[in-house]
């Protein structure tokens, strides 16, 4: 795929000249820095772009709409670090309707779960239980549960439910690890000495600004450490899912998928468990609401496998706000979203 004619495209298509560019960067910089401090209102205009709604039904409406774009879904409620177990509750009982609908709707979707959300930094035990209860329902209609990856405080026990799980006789369950952690590359390679073809990752570059004795800080660090990340994963013979918007982290998956001769319908690693439900010929590509939609129906027209991970819920604020603080294309987004919504295409 010629990723450079996708940026010249959307450049041509934007119609918005290189120093109008930084001058709208500049203000959506000032706006951003002001966000703390504005009213809900305006948060949840920038903040929309990146969350399909405050319920289900807003969730499932979305989904809906954008099928056609030939992508598929990771749903997640909103919602981490509980204070007491009674939360717990709300997520064990909501992800069960999100289970439902996907079922009655028939939505090409998995799930994805905070194990915080769940109680795991006050009870593991309970936490594991509470997981558990949404895994058996999902392993029963064959879809898939992804344990979102949180700050290193829960590193390694988020690890530990997966492999706890996978020795269950769960199968349909993997986790997301960081690029950015100086941990990741031996925790790849000890999570698929244990589960052998049934490792199944998403990898990101990671949200959490860690402390940077445990974790690389610069950008280009960063990027290459998921870059040898990505390299590992997919010559482990794990599933891969891609999960950036960063065009050197796309090219060189891209050109490392070309040079195992892995493509859209042919997996030739033999140490691959081969296709599943749901999912893609060993890989897939995953974006942020939002975020990056051309980029992403570029990579689906060239029949690469794309999820888009579509959070709701009633913490759509502190979502936003985190997500806007922490997107490093979020001041071009801002203002965008603000004077030119016209060029704001999910």
């Amino acid at each position: 795929m010629k990723l450079e004619e996708a940026r010249k495209s959307y450049r041509e298509n934007s119609q918005i000249t290189p120093s109008l560019r930084r001058y709208m960067v500049v203000l959506g910089r000032f706006i951003v820095k002001l966000l703390p401090i504005a009213p809900k209102f305006i948060v949840r205009r920038i903040a929309g772009r990146y969350v399909a709604g405050s319920d289900l039904d807003s969730a499932v409406s979305l989904m809906k709409k954008i099928d056609k774009e030939n992508t598929c879904f990771t749903i997640d409620v909103l919602g981490e670090e509980i204070k007491n177990l009674d939360e717990a509750r709300y997520f064990v009982e909501e992800y069960s309707r999100v289970l439902d609908e996907i079922i009655l709707h028939d939505i090409d979707a998995n799930i994805s779960l905070k194990p915080t959300a769940f109680g795991l930094l006050l009870d593991k035990d309970i936490a594991i239980k509470n997981m558990e209860e949404i895994l058996i329902k999902a392993a029963l209609n064959d879809i898939f549960v992804r344990l979102d990856m949180e700050d290193h405080r829960v590193t390694q026990a988020t690890i530990d439910i997966v492999l706890l799980m996978q020795e269950r006789g769960f199968e349909n369950i993997g986790t997301v690890l960081q690029g950015r952690l100086f941990r990741t590359e031996e925790d790849i390679k000890n999570i698929t000495k244990s589960l052998g073809e049934f490792s199944d990752f998403r990898i990101c570059k990671g949200i959490y600004l860690e402390p940077n004795e445990i974790s690389y800080t610069r950008y280009e660090d960063i990027v290459n450490a998921t870059n040898n990340c990505i390299d590992i994963m997919l010559e482990s013979g794990s599933y891969t899912a891609i999960a950036s918007h960063d065009y050197p982290i796309i090219d060189h998956s891209l050109k490392k998928l070309e040079n195992m001769q892995m493509y859209p319908d042919n997996d030739p690693r033999t140490n691959s468990i081969g296709s599943r439900k749901g999912k893609g010929i060993g890989y897939e590509f995953q974006f942020l609401l939002g975020v990056r939609g051309d980029l992403r129906r570029e990579l689906a027209s060239k029949g690469h496998l794309t999820r888009v991970y579509v959070p709701y819920g009633t913490k759509w604020y502190e979502y936003g706000v985190r997500r806007i603080r922490e997107n490093p294309d979020i001041a071009w987004h801002v203002t965008k979203t603000l004077f030119m919504p016209w060029t704001n295409r999910r």
